[in-house]
Parts: C-alpha cells; sequence; structure tokens
C-alpha cells in the first residue's frame, strides 16, 4: 500500500503545469553530441522561436532603423518642448484666476436669476409684464418721446433741456452699440434680438443699453427738473427696476447690468460739460424745421 508521501507527490505531479502535453518538451534535458542532439536543440529552438508573438518580431526587425542619429534627435526633442504660452495657461497668475472665477460666479448669477427668460421659466408668467417694464427703458420709446415733447414746447428752458436729453440719448444709444460690436459678448441664455433691438442695435449683452440709458435719463431728470422727493424715488427705483428687468429677462448678465448703470452716469456727466446753451439749441430747432436762414 503506498504511503500517504507517495500519493501526495503524485497528486503534485499530475497538478503541475510543466506535467502538461505542451510543456512537455520544457522537461527534457537538452542532448549534446550527435545529429539528433543537435536537431533536437535546433528543433527546440525553433519551436521557441515561432511561439514569439508576431509584434515582437517585427519590433525586433524594425529597431535599428529606428535609432536615430544625434542630430535626428535633437530635432526630435525640440517639437516636444511646451511653448511659452501653453506654459502661461498651465501656470496662470492669481489675477487671471480671480477674473475667471468671478466671470463664472456672474454667468452662474445670472442665470439663476433669468427667471422670466422664456414662458416655461418659473417666473414664465409674469414675463409681460417684466418686458413691459423693460420696454419703458428702450432707447426708440425714449427719442421718440423726446421729439413728441420738443414739438410740444413753448418755453426756451423747455427746448434747452429737451435738446439736450436728445443729444444724451443719440449719445448713449451710439456709444453702447460701438462697446456691444467691440466686445461681442452673448447672454446668459441664447436668444434671438427681437425687432425693437435690432433698430436700437441692442444686440449683445454687455453693457446693458436698458441699464446705460435708465442711469442717464434718472440722472438727468433729477438735476433739470424740479421734483417731489417721491417722485425722486421712484425715478431712482423705475431706474434699477429697468436694469433688473434685462436681468430677469435672461438678456444681460449682472456685471452687465453694472457696468451699464456706470456708462450711463458717465454720458450724464459728458453731456454736463458739453451742455449746449439755449441760443444754440434754438439753431438746432430751426434747421431741423428748415426755417432757419444763415442772414437772419
Amino acid at each position: 500500500m503506498p504511503s500517504s508521501y507517495t500519493v501526495r507527490s503524485r497528486a503534485r505531479e499530475r497538478n503541475s503545469v510543466l506535467s502538461r502535453p505542451e510543456f512537455i518538451s520544457l522537461n527534457q534535458p537538452l542532448r549534446s553530441g550527435g545529429g539528433g542532439g543537435v536537431g533536437g536543440g535546433v528543433g527546440l529552438s525553433e519551436s521557441r522561436g515561432s511561439s514569439r508573438r508576431p509584434s515582437q518580431i517585427k519590433h525586433q526587425t524594425s529597431q535599428p532603423s529606428e535609432e536615430p542619429t544625434d542630430s535626428g534627435s535633437k530635432d526630435r526633442r525640440e517639437p516636444s518642448k511646451m511653448p511659452e504660452e501653453d506654459c502661461m495657461q498651465l501656470n496662470p497668475s492669481f489675477k487671471g484666476i480671480a477674473m475667471n472665477s468671478l466671470l463664472a460666479i456672474d454667468i452662474c448669477l445670472s442665470k439663476r436669476m433669468g427667471v422670466c427668460a422664456y414662458t416655461s421659466s418659473s417666473w414664465g408668467g409674469c414675463r409681460s409684464m417684466v418686458a413691459l417694464l423693460a420696454l419703458t427703458g428702450h432707447g426708440i420709446t425714449w427719442i421718440i418721446g423726446t421729439i413728441v415733447c420738443l414739438t410740444r414746447s413753448n418755453t426756451l428752458a423747455g427746448q434747452e433741456v429737451l435738446v439736450n436729453l436728445l443729444l444724451a440719448l443719440i449719445l448713449d444709444v451710439m456709444t453702447v452699440a460701438g462697446v456691444q460690436r467691440l466686445v461681442k459678448r452673448r447672454g446668459p441664455w441664447e436668444m434671438t434680438p427681437g425687432f425693437m433691438d435690432c433698430v436700437a442695435m441692442d444686440i449683445y449683452s454687455f453693457p446693458a443699453a436698458h441699464a446705460s440709458r435708465a442711469a442717464m435719463v434718472s440722472k438727468f431728470l433729477l438735476s433739470h427738473l424740479v421734483l417731489a422727493v417721491p417722485l425722486r424715488i421712484l425715478l431712482v427705483l423705475w431706474a434699477l427696476l429697468v436694469g433688473m428687468s434685462r436681468v430677469l429677462l435672461g438678456k444681460h448678465h449682472l456685471t452687465d447690468m453694472v457696468c451699464g448703470f456706470a456708462l450711463g452716469m458717465l454720458h450724464f456727466s459728458l453731456m454736463e460739460t458739453v451742455w449746449l446753451s439755449s441760443s444754440t439749441c434754438q439753431t438746432l430747432i430751426s434747421i431741423s424745421t428748415f426755417s432757419w436762414s444763415p442772414f437772419f
């Protein structure tokens, strides 16, 4: 009866990988001498060589031809160098990181505040009311209204104020349109400009034309009209609501609105500097009505 050690050794030999038929040739020792030994060694080496992968053989055959010369290696190392512009982008300055972070916050907040951008938005039912409020700050609305009031005004002081207001409105429309064409910043929501926006050349987002116009007009009226305190407060609230209405409609970012307010105050300061006198205004009115004569 075989011992337990013999049983375990036989089981180990049966479970061994080298005992399989395809690996039997690896257990046989190499035969030295004789044609058969040489043939066996050659056959073994051929079998081992044939077991190599074709990719390894291809790599070995192509390896001598891929060895570049010194000049070739230098030429290959040069394109691998990273350009200076890419290095600057990979290592941005603190100012660049801060600006990108502020822009990201601006876009995120502007999209969240665009609650009336579409009829399906959270405040879509109020979209028509907000659009009507924004229309009160439109450039075409104010220009037409100023011209109508100018034709009905009979006092020299009123005509002087209205002519300067009309020039301020034209300056505001042209300046905002020029800056928008230069910057070409899109709004937070992809929207097609309406007919009134195209007429007033209010196509892009930066700066907000309605905010600029509302700030300029409110400051102009507060400076040149005698109004009661409640009316002055309502005029300031109107300017703020007009600027916010465009953000709620998804037309502008928050930074567009803020820059629009700043640009409107700049337009007011500029018109105060180049304020036209009453005689100059009367001359312009005469030219526009074709009743002016250079001899009288």
